[in-house]
């Protein structure tokens, strides 16, 4: 859908680079890490995504004509624009599945390759990965709570312009049914639905005639919206009126909508005339700034309803509107490297790593471990707490699942293609076996994530290095 091009990133990145190039760095190995810090929505877990499109999209990733002409009018020097004529990403991908659930400080991607490519990619990895991500998660929060209710996306019209639609297959893989998103429904080969606006009813001279009438070209996918003008009084009684006149001509009124007003009232209200009327099999669907607290809200109070059109909050990942997800530097020419901060929680881990997910006899998840990535499976004997030193575990007798995965060697995937579907159903029996108190939506408990003997020493050694130097 967007056309990505190497200017996709920020002005520093390229800066760095030409720097790199001049001072002959250009072919020196790089590892770097992209994590986050903070989980959104104040929650107990995270759902990655964005994988996918991020290999899609630097397995194919140069420079344009256009912009490497662009680069040289803004300053940059001539030979290191015959560098980028032929820039291709050439570079390793090691990562955790797309839908996997991650938790704070562990690496859920690392990218190796030479220090120019690795910088350049790193915008394009975290304005995908981070949205997309932090969107999947919004998701699967509302498909908690409403368990077996059907979920549809209303979101593109709210978004922020083109990243609807990356939040579309977001969405879908947090674990919606359908989008009402027509462009990413034929991209994405995911089921496409939707009723009809206010104007159309609008449109026409009363509000029986633009039912008759829509019913008419919808007879076997008819979804009535019934608060044009008076929910109860005018809208659905004109709604089962159209109802038993697809009865006779052997079709049913699929669901009448409810856009406004008190949706658990008006809801319980409707189900009961409608069932009145023999019309059980007419679903109620309800939409108007729909997330996981309204709708949890709806449930307690019994509302009889089927169908939840979820849009602004969802796809605007309202309240955090952003995952803080960074890109970190851990080695260079196999010599790990950290940056050391004055809080420990932003001193990042260095060197190659791996992260084992830890489960117990009874395959429950009790947390995960980074280590060292040649560090054998025998030695992990004590998981140590990242950013508190008077805090351990052993770890020697659970069972170790490995989270990172090499998706892309060389500059080209080889991690096999997945369907919206088949991601979403990973994603949803990966969080089935999350224990249920880091579901909690008030006062989550939190995950344990922390570090191998080798892994810790490494990084505290290297704290007393530069602090000295």
């Amino acid at each position: 859908m967007i056309q990505f091009s190497g200017t996709y990133t920020d002005l520093y990145e390229l800066t760095m680079a030409q720097v790199y190039f001049f001072e002959g760095l250009e072919k020196n190995q790089a590892v770097f890490d992209y994590f986050f810090r903070k989980l959104p929505y104040e929650g107990g877990f995270a759902i990655f995504c964005g994988l996918e499109d991020f290999l899609d999209i630097i397995e194919s990733l140069s420079f344009t004509k256009e912009d490497l002409e662009y680069l040289l009018n803004i300053g940059f020097k001539k030979e290191f624009i015959n560098y980028l004529k032929d820039f291709r990403f050439k570079g390793n991908v090691y990562s955790c599945l797309e839908g996997e659930v991650v938790f704070p400080s562990e690496p859920i991607l690392q990218v190796q390759g030479n220090l120019i490519e690795t910088q350049i990619i790193e915008t394009l990895l975290l304005n995908v990965l981070n949205f997309e991500t932090l969107i999947a998660t919004k998701a699967a929060r509302i498909r908690l709570i409403a368990k077996e209710k059907v979920l549809v996306d209303f979101g593109l019209r709210r978004a922020q312009g083109p990243a609807g639609y990356y939040a579309t297959r977001a969405i879908m893989i947090g674990g919606f049914d359908s989008t009402s998103n027509v462009v990413a429904g034929k991209d994405f080969k995911i089921p496409v639905t939707g009723t009809m606006a206010h104007s159309f009813i609008q449109s026409f001279e009363d509000e029986l005639t633009a039912f008759r009438t829509y019913a008419r070209y919808n007879p076997d996918n008819c979804v009535l919206l019934i608060d044009t003008y008076d929910t109860l009084e005018s809208g659905l009684k004109n709604a089962i009126i159209v109802a038993k006149e697809l009865e006779k001509e052997g079709h049913r009124l699929k669901a009448i909508r409810i856009d406004s007003g008190d949706l658990a009232y008006l809801s319980k209200e409707c189900r009961k005339r409608l069932d009145k009327e023999n019309l059980s099999y007419v679903k109620i669907v309800v939409s108007n700034q729909l997330d996981e607290d309204v709708i949890k809200s709806l449930i307690e109070q019994n509302a009889p309803i089927d169908i939840y059109g979820v849009g602004t909050k969802l796809i605007v990942g309202k309240p955090d509107g952003a995952l803080d997800g960074v890109y970190k530097l851990s080695e260079v020419n196999d010599v790990p490297t950290i940056k050391i901060s004055n809080s420990l929680s932003k001193t990042t881990f260095p060197a190659k790593k791996q992260v084992y997910r830890l489960l117990n006899g009874e395959d429950i998840w009790v947390g995960d471990v980074i280590s060292l990535r040649e560090e054998s499976l025998e030695s992990l004997h004590i998981m140590h707490h990242p950013f508190d030193p008077l805090k351990k575990m052993q770890i020697k007798e659970y069972k170790k699942v490995p989270l990172l995965h090499k998706v892309m060697e060389n500059g080209k995937r080889i991690l096999q293609k997945k369907s919206i579907k088949e991601i979403s159903d990973y994603s949803q029996h990966q969080l089935k076996q999350l224990p249920d108190e880091y579901k909690r939506f008030i006062n989550p408990h939190i995950y344990k994530v922390g570090l191998s003997s080798n892994l810790y020493n490494l990084r505290e050694e290297l704290i007393k290095k530069y602090k000295k130097s």
